[in-house]
C-alpha cells in the first residue's frame, strides 16, 4: 500500500510504502509544544519505506527525536527518531486524512486538562508498550 501527502503550501510532499508499524496519540509536552496542538497523532513508518521530496528542515527536540517541517509554510510533517530510524508522520498531513485511525493514546499524564478522551482507546501514563 502506498500512501501519499504534503504540507500546506504544496512545496513537500512524501510516499509512505507499507503499513504503520502502529497508529497513536501522543500527549506528552514536547508533541505539544512541537506540534503547536493539544497532541500529535501519527503514524510511525520505517524511515526507508518514506520518500520525501521538496526542502525541509529539522529541529533536533532530543538527543533521540528531530522535528521535519516545511521549509516555507512551516507545516509539521515528521517526527524523525535516530534508533530505530522511524519517521513519525502526522496523520493530519496525508492527502486521505482518514487513511489511519489512531490504536491508542501514549503520555496522558501530560495531557491537557480541557481534552477530553472518550474514544474508548487505552490510555497509557507515559510510552505504550
Amino acid at each position: 500500500m502506498i500512501r501519499e501527502g504534503g504540507c500546506l503550501c504544496g512545496a513537500v510532499r512524501f510516499r509512505c510504502e507499507g503499513e504503520p508499524i502502529n497508529v497513536r496519540i501522543c500527549h506528552c509536552r514536547n508533541c505539544q509544544k512541537a506540534m503547536g496542538s493539544p497532541f500529535f497523532a501519527r503514524a510511525p513508518f520505517d524511515q526507508k519505506a518514506l520518500t520525501v521530496e521538496g526542502e525541509i528542515a529539522r529541529y533536533a527536540s532530543s538527543e533521540a527525536l528531530d522535528r521535519i517541517f516545511c521549509k516555507i509554510c512551516g507545516t509539521r510533517l515528521f517526527a524523525w527518531r535516530r534508533t530505530p530510524a522511524v519517521a513519525g508522520v502526522a496523520l493530519a498531513a496525508f492527502d486521505d486524512r482518514n487513511a489511519f485511525a489512531p490504536t491508542d493514546h501514549m503520555w496522558i499524564t501530560e495531557k491537557m486538562d480541557w481534552v477530553r478522551i472518550d474514544d474508548g482507546l487505552p490510555q497509557y501514563p507515559g510510552t505504550a508498550p
